[in-house]
């Protein structure tokens, strides 16, 4: 069982340590830290991803910046209660971690699959130059009846495909996690700059009916 629901989150990534451990939280006496990875995307730009890692796993003492690795894990969420709400806090839960001398321009740096349910309506929109835009909003089940949100955008055929979706209808998606820099209001003097990150939807399936870009 606890195989089969690990296989609905896959994630796979390859990039370099560009942050020292924190502590986050401890469970049954294993402590859990985070730590950043800078994730180069086909062009210039590039994603910093956080991930969540045991101090089973890796020295958490030890400062890796510079380094580079491979993680295997899941995308995960939980809700962190600050400004009277709650906001979703997402990280990749490496499971496997291997450290790589270099990585090579052809190396796929950046996979996710996720097999879960749409669990809020699509929102369905076009940018200002006519670019059509769906974030979806999926609900992963994992062990112990818990779940993970993950919101994913689709672009173009995908996000005309993604809008017709229905709360409750089951979906697939494949792409990669990205990271994206917004302003949030804080009160009428304060603004603050934050990260959100997201699934970028490559491809996505529903009710055996398929669309790829």
């Amino acid at each position: 069982m606890t195989d089969k629901v690990i296989e609905n989150n896959q994630v796979t990534i390859m990039g370099e340590i560009v942050s020292t451990f924190t502590y986050s939280h401890e469970i049954f006496g294993e402590g859990f830290y985070m730590v950043e990875v800078k994730v180069q995307r086909l062009s210039d730009s590039f994603d910093v991803i956080p991930m969540m890692v045991s101090e089973r796993l890796i020295d958490v003492s030890a400062d890796y910046r510079g380094y580079y690795i491979e993680v295997n894990g899941q995308f995960r969420s939980y809700n962190r209660h600050e400004e009277r709400k709650n906001r979703l806090v997402l990280s990749v839960f490496a499971r496997e971690i291997a450290f790589v001398e270099e990585i090579e321009e052809s190396a796929k740096t950046n996979q996710i699959f996720l097999d879960g349910y749409i669990c809020k309506a699509p929102i369905y929109r076009k940018t200002p130059l006519g670019r059509e835009i769906a974030d979806l909003l999926l609900a992963v089940n994992r062990p112990y009846g818990k779940s993970d949100y993950i919101p994913c955008i689709c672009w173009g055929r995908n996000a005309l495909f993604a809008s017709g979706f229905e709360v409750g209808e089951r979906c697939s998606v494949w792409g990669r996690i990205q990271s994206r820099e917004y302003m949030k209001k804080i009160d009428e003097e304060t603004v603050e700059k934050r990260v959100a990150y997201e699934v970028s939807v490559s491809k996505l399936e529903l009710s055996r009916e398929e669309v790829q870009e």
